[in-house]
């Protein structure tokens, strides 16, 4: 009812702005309303209010960002539905609230292939220090900063690690973008406990309120605009799990033998990083392979994860 309404409104606008051009002003094509403001939004359990200027402002900002920028709140819609029934679990099971699905959002836009100037790679866009030292192998056979599923138990770890020092999910979430080292200095030196309240860099400073608000939308995408039928959300995959304990001397002819192509295995096992997979003694893999019928818009009997991102 609330959206019906808003339509009318606009609508009524536009009818308006026509008769009004024809008197000699010149005609405005298109309308483009401010983004609803709420009092406070929830993330990672906290209550976080609006109310004071910066604070409105600067989530503000970003709604509109997200709201006018359509292209890239599309595609993150569509691939929500391929990634978060992965992420979902993992992050619930690591004991973080699943709003930090929306790092990962923020992080990469969830294109597992994106890389950084500063060679961050992956859906959580880590470090290679940070990579090892939370347990990734990084070389140039595997790179698992790219293995979706270790990547995200890695970002669990550094992100708890965090909250342990903050007390703050959204805090914690701050120092993943910043650091753990700047935002403690930072509230060591300007008397404050938590990142909301500090004078950062712009991208951390936006970087907390693109997470609130690119939950606020992805949680009601058609009362801002988004309009995306079922069809046309990305289908997540099943995959049969191989176990591989010896060297591949060829990636292509694993990928031949096991019914897809090599773009197919590396699709969805970019962590190869090498036409061959070389496996030390003891050492072991495993691969995913997707099964066809999966592969084909036509064949895939996926459902769709959350109703609320579709009109059908």
């Amino acid at each position: 009812m609330k959206i019906r309404y808003i339509s009318l409104i606009l609508i009524g606008l536009i009818i308006g702005i026509n008769s009004y051009s024809q008197n000699g002003i010149a005609q405005i094509n298109t309308i483009s309303a401010s983004p609803y403001i709420p009092q406070y939004v929830e993330w990672g359990g906290e209550k976080i209010m609006l109310d004071r200027y910066d604070m409105r402002e600067r989530f503000d900002r970003e709604m509109v960002s997200f709201c006018y920028g359509h292209t890239n709140t599309l595609m993150v819609i569509k691939r929500a539905n391929r990634y978060f029934p992965i992420l979902k679990p993992i992050i619930e099971e690591m004991g973080l609230p699943a709003d930090f699905l929306y790092l990962a959002v923020i992080e990469s836009s969830l294109n597992p292939r994106a890389e950084s100037p500063a060679k961050a790679v992956g859906l959580w866009q880590i470090m290679p220090a940070t990579a090892k030292e939370y347990g990734l192998e990084v070389n140039d056979n595997v790179d698992e900063r790219y293995n979706v599923i270790k990547s995200t138990r890695a970002a669990c770890k550094y992100l708890k690690k965090a909250y342990e020092k903050y007390g703050s999910w959204i805090t914690a979430a701050a120092s993943y973008n910043a650091g753990q080292n700047r935002i403690s200095t930072e509230m060591t030196r300007q008397l404050q406990n938590h990142a909301f309240d500090l004078w950062l860099n712009d991208e951390t400073s936006r970087y907390m309120f693109r997470l609130m608000a690119i939950k606020m939308i992805m949680e009601n995408p058609v009362y801002y605009g988004f309009a995306i039928r079922s069809s046309q959300l990305y289908p997540p995959m099943r995959f049969k799990e191989i176990e591989v304990t010896n060297t591949i001397q060829d990636l292509s002819q694993f990928a031949i033998d096991n019914g897809i192509s090599f773009s197919q295995l590396k699709d969805f096992n970019l962590w190869l990083r090498s036409r061959k997979l070389q496996i030390q003694e003891g050492g072991s893999y495993i691969i995913l392979i997707p099964y066809v019928d999966d592969l084909f818009y036509s064949t895939n009997s996926q459902e769709v994860y959350d109703r609320r991102w579709v009109i059908d």
